[in-house]
């Protein structure tokens, strides 16, 4: 791939599967190291689990694979075979590929995973992955991720019945579902299907 790093998450639209996989890749990596890379039905596993998900899944081994492909084809994960290891595993690259350093990956997994949250709902979420000192550090994190020129993260406004506003990943799809009672969606774009 010749494009700038930036430029893919334009092309890749995940789909749910593929926001799922890259999710919980992402969450593994930083919270279960010692099992990381994931082989293929602990990846499964790491899909389906029914916490830290919304909503719970349970996606079959062949639509994890397909994520796979799909994310290997857009930069964003490796199928590696070291030394020692008795099958395939799986690991994103979604750092390196999108210039990503530990807090900005912890956020995005978060709303892959959960969906669109408050800061504060992802502060005390990404504790497990890294050490966020507070509310407003995590506001600073999200608001340069959206100003970036293919933003990851859009700013949703407070809807009727919610205390505050949320904020959601633009990796998706614009027809994926986004959990955590985020507005529903009119417009084809995936920014003005967020707004």
């Amino acid at each position: 791939m010749g494009a700038h790093p930036a430029s893919m998450v334009a092309a890749m639209d995940l789909d749910a599967v593929e926001t799922r996989v890259l999710g919980a890749l992402l969450e593994k990596a930083a919270t279960t190291p010692e099992h990381y890379p994931l082989s293929t039905q602990s990846l499964v596993t790491a899909c389906n689990q029914k916490q830290n998900r919304d909503p719970v899944t349970a996606f079959a081994e062949a639509e994890v694979l397909d994520a796979i492909r799909s994310l290997r084809d857009a930069g964003l994960a490796r199928s590696v075979k070291r030394p020692g290891d008795r099958v395939m595993k799986h690991r994103h690259d979604l750092g390196a590929a999108l210039h990503l350093d530990d807090v900005e990956q912890a956020l995005i997994a978060v709303l892959l995973l959960r969906g669109a949250q408050t800061p504060g709902e992802l502060r005390s979420r990404t504790e497990r992955y890294v050490t966020i000192e507070s509310t407003e550090e995590v506001e600073r994190v999200l608001t340069g991720l959206a100003r970036r020129d293919e933003p990851l993260v859009v700013h949703l406004e407070r809807v009727p019945g919610q205390k505050e506003a949320r904020w959601a990943d633009l990796l998706r799809d614009g027809d994926a579902p986004i959990p955590a009672e985020a507005p529903a969606a009119g417009g084809s774009s995936r920014l003005a299907a967020l707004e």
